[in-house]
């Protein structure tokens, strides 16, 4: 089993780079470690982010948590491993096997079981879950209207949803981009919203009683120093190509437009 929760050279240029003060339990993970199983964004981070509004720490040891669009399935360990939950750790993209290798390198292949599903076709039943999380996902699949009720149906009565995503501080007036991101600008970025935007789509549903949507400050930052580093230390070659593109994007826009929202539900 490898010591993924180690830094175990507190001197090394690496570590350093990715220690960040407001992150403490991110920062105990190998930071290679984080940078080979990358598929966007600190994961960690983000989710460290997010916990205290999503009242991870108020849950019992071994409440069950779905993790969708798991990647990786980095945050399912950090979940597993820092508030003793048993996680389902669901993807699409990511086989189980894969995930079931890197879970038990981690030491909790106990609390954590990697499944192969798709976002609109769940193999749970309703109130399965104590709390239910997504990292760097839901904005693929839950700007849809319908989504939310029938994701919500999976949480026990008075059980939080929480969700991290890419965001604009304000929604984009008419059908361009910003003169400044239009060499850069892909159509999937349409699906990034400002935090008022999902406040008030998850409201509309009236699957949650929304008790938290917000902007991270600075984010922009963070996650221009993560691309950079990836860039520069990940063996993957297309995580470097992806993370070099990312960087010259966010350098582009420094924090006008580009960023993350929290957004944190409680089904009544």
């Amino acid at each position: 089993m490898s010591d993924i929760t180690s830094n175990s050279t507190p001197h090394d240029g690496l570590a350093s780079r990715l220690t960040l003060p407001r992150y403490p339990r991110s920062s105990t993970y190998d930071a290679r470690w984080t940078i080979e199983n990358a598929m966007g964004p600190h994961a960690l981070w983000l989710l460290e982010w997010l916990a205290p509004a999503l009242g991870l720490d108020t849950l019992r040891p071994g409440a069950r948590v779905l993790d969708l669009g798991c990647g990786r399935a980095m945050t399912s360990v950090f979940l597993a491993k820092e508030y003793g939950l048993q996680v389902t750790a669901a993807d699409l993209w990511i086989e189980p096997g894969d995930n079931a290798r890197r879970i038990s390198e981690a030491g909790v292949a106990d609390r954590v079981l990697p499944v192969h599903a798709e976002a609109h076709d769940l193999p749970f039943g309703e109130e399965s879950f104590d709390a239910i999380v997504s990292v760097d996902a839901y904005q693929y699949f839950g700007t849809d209207d319908l989504y939310l009720p029938t994701l919500a149906r999976l949480l026990k009565p008075g059980g939080r949803i929480g969700v991290v995503v890419p965001a604009m501080p304000g929604e984009i007036e008419g059908s361009e981009p910003p003169e400044h991101l239009k060499p850069f600008w892909d159509p999937a970025f349409w699906c990034f919203h400002s935090p008022a935007w999902w406040r008030r789509h998850w409201t509309r549903s009236g699957a949650v009683e929304v008790e938290t949507a917000d902007w991270l400050q600075d984010g922009w930052r963070e996650w221009l120093l993560w691309c950079d580093v990836v860039a520069e230390e990940s063996t993957q070659e297309f995580h470097v190509r992806m993370s070099r593109e990312n960087g010259d994007l966010l350098r582009a826009d420094r924090g006008r437009t580009l960023g993350f929202a929290r957004v944190v539900g409680r089904r009544p």
